[in-house]
């Protein structure tokens, strides 16, 4: 690969697996789990003996305030909040670092990797982001911790224990800046899966993934909404979709609903700065484009 170093800088992350679905990376994670809970003793002694800083950096303010609010419920303290490249490299050069920085990698002004550009950080890092988790592996980098949006309180909740546990070292790590945006740019190309089968009595019938509205959970199933009208119960949860979806046609809106974007019928502005989408045939409940997907469904339509 390509491109001079990060400018020559160096900065830290959180340790994370990236080489495995996302679903194997969820048992790691409960497993992780366990383990931290094994050492909360000596978590509540680091905690007593250093309390542990951190800073937001994300363009949306509303998601920032809730991560915020979310942070403070697990007693860590967060000091600022910023909301853009330029304004997170003045203020890391004006101030002590943090212990620890909560990143959106798109930020209103450009990728948050600029900063690292202009300023040698040593803080350990966690994303917040949207961006699909095999995008994620292409950095080839097994040391980055990530939450996907919209975040959830578990899993923020294991992030925040790792570090408190763990605490990781200062180590050097450089990075290729101009490669990393390409991965960006253009992830990866990968195989998605094309179609589906389903169980319809005593028959198995094969559905196309492009004549899938949406996919959308219910009473603890998943089913699939074709251009026919008819939904079908499928062996697969929202979170082993995420891995299998082409991230060009299904994004997730919501916690319960992925839609493809070349069945959308309308968009329509809904309360809480929130959106509704309307489907060609899907009639069911409604879809709404969850407060903290707005920017980068939009991002996605484009």
């Amino acid at each position: 690969m390509g491109g001079s170093p990060l400018g020559g800088r160096n900065f830290t992350f959180l340790n994370w697996n990236l080489n495995f679905p996302k679903t194997l990376a969820r048992v790691a994670k409960w497993k992780l789990h366990r383990r931290i809970r094994g050492f909360r003793g000596a978590s509540n002694k680091n905690q007593a003996s250093h309390k542990m800083n951190a800073i937001i950096i994300e363009d949306e303010k509303p998601a920032a305030r809730r991560l915020g609010r979310l942070l403070t419920n697990l007693k860590v303290g967060v000091s600022t909040m910023l909301y853009s490249v330029e304004e997170a490299i003045v203020w890391f050069r004006e101030n002590e670092h943090p212990d620890l920085i909560f990143l959106d990698i798109q930020l209103s002004d450009g990728l948050s990797f600029e900063i690292f550009e202009a300023v040698d950080i040593r803080s350990s890092v966690i994303f917040t982001t949207a961006y699909d988790e095999y995008a994620l592996q292409a950095f080839k980098l097994n040391s980055i911790d990530y939450l996907l949006k919209p975040i959830d309180d578990e899993e923020l909740e294991m992030a925040v224990k790792k570090y408190l546990t763990f605490r990781p070292e200062k180590q050097k790590m450089s990075l290729d800046f101009e490669d990393v945006k390409k991965l960006l740019v253009n992830p990866v190309e990968r195989e998605y899966k094309k179609r589906f089968t389903v169980s319809v009595g005593q028959h198995l019938k094969i559905i196309n993934a492009e004549d899938i509205e949406c996919f959308y959970s219910e009473n603890k199933g998943t089913y699939a909404s074709t251009i026919e009208g008819r939904n079908y119960l499928l062996d697969h949860t929202l979170e082993n979709l995420e891995s299998e979806l082409h991230p060009k046609s299904f994004f997730r809106v919501s916690r319960k609903f992925y839609v493809n974007i070349n069945h959308i019928k309308d968009i329509v502005y809904y309360t809480n700065s929130r959106l509704e989408i309307k489907l060609n045939r899907f009639n069911g409940a409604e879809i709404i484009v969850s407060r903290e997907r707005v920017k980068d469904f939009k991002l996605w339509l484009e």
